[in-house]
């Protein structure tokens, strides 16, 4: 694929979309638009990724602003990393104006996000996690849950996830993971995931003081009914950079389906691993 891509990612100034913005920035294959819809709380008038600057879009401007960028920049793929009070309403707005979009962001009423893209004339890659090792350990655990359902019937289960002070909401992630748990036979609620924010124990947890503003470390344990066994599934990330990679990826795909044509349609990141 030789035509360049281009890409404007949304929810700068925050962590996570200006780290994707910085490698779409480095990254031949793609050219960054310099534009971003933001968040209400944001006062600044733009924010810089390297040397590009890029003018940051409240929701009052949006609708305006996105014409004006269409009419200058032409077709472009729109990345989600926003905050999840704003899943729905920026989904409907990309299916209203067209607009491809990948969705980083957890959160939100995700069954309501499918059918806004179902409904539409575009297509999307909607992932709780952009990160492909991981989706590809998730990919696992489904496998396994639909073929030796109830493997760990009466065993009990804990899940832990850890992320960065400011991330708002309980991982995706350990959210999916529940589903598959729950089909291998151990019922659990996701309302039972322990969610740690507070870096003072985090740092007792062992995550490096560099990665406390940046980073997801999970822990699944599994223990049988007499206390004997015991299965622990864990993956732990420092730093932004494997889901940045991951969301290139995403991207790539989703403009290939853009450019065969497809409408309608939701992709998850098993779709881009097997793409």
């Amino acid at each position: 694929m030789n035509e360049i891509m281009k890409v404007m990612v949304n929810g700068i100034p925050g962590n996570m979309a200006s780290n994707v913005a910085k490698h779409v920035l480095e990254d031949g294959r793609f050219e960054l638009v310099s534009y971003s819809l933001t968040g209400p709380e944001v006062i600044e008038n733009e924010a810089a990724i390297g040397s590009r600057k890029i003018a940051l879009i409240r929701p009052d401007r949006k609708e305006e602003a996105i014409a004006a960028i269409l009419k200058s920049e032409g077709a472009f793929i729109s990345v989600d990393f926003t905050h999840p009070s704003a899943v729905n309403s920026n989904a409907e707005f990309y299916c209203k104006q067209e607009l491809p979009f990948v969705m980083g962001t957890t959160g939100g009423d995700r069954k309501r996000l499918n059918e806004a893209v179902a409904a539409s004339a575009i297509v999307a890659v909607i992932a709780p996690n952009m990160a492909k090792q991981i989706v590809g350990f998730q990919a696992m655990m489904e496998y396994a849950a639909s073929v030796f359902p109830n493997l760990f019937a009466g065993y009990s289960l804990k899940i832990r996830e850890s992320h960065q002070k400011g991330k708002a909401d309980t991982s995706g992630t350990a959210k999916a993971m529940v589903g598959y748990f729950t089909k291998l036979g151990i019922p659990f609620s996701e309302n039972k995931i322990g969610m740690e924010r507070d870096p003072n124990v985090q740092t007792r947890l062992g995550i490096p003081e560099q990665y406390l503003s940046g980073h997801g470390w999970h822990t699944y344990t599994l223990v049988s009914p007499d206390e004997t066994v015991k299965f622990e599934f864990i993956h732990n990330v420092n730093g932004r950079d494997i889901y940045a990679r991951g969301t290139l990826d995403a991207i790539t795909f989703l403009h290939r389906k853009v450019e065969e044509g497809i409408k309608g349609k939701a992709f998850t990141m098993i779709d881009v691993l097997r793409g």
